[in-house]
């Protein structure tokens, strides 16, 4: 009998033991769950107050990652938090991983279905710049610059393509080394698929933004191979960033924008393809509004509208009557932006979406506001809020509806994330002002 005791309590110790590998409970009074718990607080936002762990949970990883609810105030008013605290090896500090208000909004748990790494590994430590496009036959195809870091010699042009449901191993398909065996950097590659012909990946090759230049590759079997590279003709450089836009005739209209003589915007339109270009604007002059890197949206009939980054702390807007012939007066919109990249799009319910940093200054948040007339805009989502850069985003909407927008991870990663739109749930931004969650 005294064996049996013996065993059945050797049994139920063994039971007891946390799965290898998974989250197992931790008391909330627990000393390093705490300091990992105000950590968290005083990292995601110093004017939170720390109250209590409600619930906490560890995992033994390289160090302890704690998961944790949270009780804060947050200007006087109690709410709850769900914390991810990575405890590094050997006592080397805490990284914060994840912090969701358990009281926001349900719209980023909704309409968000998926986030993901293009990759994991890579042979460049840093990239930057990303861009995508859906393919004719289904599937997608992303591109960056990667290399030891921007602006140096080794920079190339990177593709994946999505097939199966899963992204192929980032390869390097263009790079800017000249017939004399001088090696420039890369930059920004914009890829686009016209409704008929192959696929364009337009790039930028150069010693800096002021002095570079614009290529073109083309490929006919969605990106798995590419023709040699051609030299855009004249002072055109291709969509400097962001995807062109196909009118209803065909044409080609290219968002762009030069840094030579002043941030300014200018417009590109092409009839067969990125053989020919013909140059429209530059349409600001660069010192009352210093703007880059457009995105094109359709507000119905012949009106454009474009978007993008400027010097002055706001996105601004300027748009066209006649497809892109004229361009009226730049101005700046409320909402604000950091001297970083945008991107904008155009759904087929006739909302328009628009991807940026809605902050004054850094790179992170990274948010998503969706407008019915281009003029109002809603907050939508928030993609990332923890420090860190999340910059420089992609955006489209592939032929199911569904919206998949890349960015930028702390220039380590390419991020994807497939979005419904359907499920977007607006609320109003007074003054330009991010609504609280």
């Amino acid at each position: 009998m005294k064996l049996l005791f013996s065993l059945l309590c050797l049994a139920t110790v063994a039971c007891a033991q946390p799965i290898v590998g998974g989250f197992s409970p931790v008391a909330p009074t627990d000393a390093d769950a705490l300091a990992a718990a105000k950590f968290a607080v005083t990292k995601h936002d110093a004017k939170l107050t720390f109250q209590a762990i409600e619930k906490a949970e560890h995992q033994v990883v390289a160090g302890m990652n704690y998961r944790m609810t949270l009780r804060v105030l947050d200007a006087g008013k109690a709410r709850q938090a769900q914390a991810v605290v990575w405890h590094k090896l050997g006592n080397a500090g805490h990284e914060l991983t994840s912090w969701k208000w358990l009281d926001a909004a349900p719209a980023a748990a909704d309409a968000v279905l998926k986030s993901e790494f293009i990759y994991e590994t890579a042979p460049f430590p840093s990239c930057h710049a990303s861009t995508i496009a859906e393919l004719p036959g289904g599937g997608l195809v992303t591109a960056w610059f990667g290399g030891t870091a921007e602006k140096n010699p080794d920079v190339g042009i990177w593709v994946a393509r999505l097939e199966g449901g899963q992204w192929t191993t980032p390869v390097e398909v263009a790079n800017g080394v000249q017939p004399d065996g001088k090696r420039h950097p890369t930059w920004n590659p914009v890829l686009f698929q016209p409704k008929t012909g192959p696929l364009l990946l337009f790039y930028k090759v150069g010693p800096s933004p002021s002095t570079w230049w614009g290529m073109l590759r083309t490929s006919s079997d969605g990106g798995k191979t590419w023709s040699a590279a051609s030299r855009l003709p004249g002072e055109c450089v291709g969509p400097i960033k962001n995807k062109p836009v196909q009118l209803a005739n065909g044409d080609l209209l290219s968002p762009s924008s030069s840094e030579h003589d002043g941030w300014r915007v200018h417009f590109e339109r092409s009839r067969d393809f990125g053989k020919t270009w013909e140059m429209i604007g530059p349409v600001n002059d660069g010192k009352a509004v210093s703007a880059i890197q457009p995105s094109i949206l359709f507000l119905g009939g012949d009106k454009l509208l474009a978007l993008g980054r400027t010097r002055q702390g706001k996105i601004f807007q300027v748009g066209s009557d006649d497809l892109g012939k004229s361009w009226g007066a730049m101005t700046l919109t409320a909402l604000p932006n950091p001297n970083s990249g945008t991107d904008a799009a155009t759904l087929k319910d006739g909302r328009h979406l628009l991807i940026y940093n809605h902050t004054a200054k850094g790179r992170s948040p990274l948010n998503l506001a969706v407008s019915k007339d281009g003029q109002t805009w809603q907050a939508a989502l928030v993609l990332e809020n923890l420090p860190g850069e999340y910059s420089y985003p992609a955006i489209i909407q592939t032929r199911d509806g569904l919206v998949h927008a890349t960015w930028t991870w702390k220039r380590q990663k390419v991020k994807h994330a497939v979005i419904d739109p359907a499920k977007l749930e607006p609320r109003e931004m007074i003054n330009g002002e991010w609504p609280k969650p």
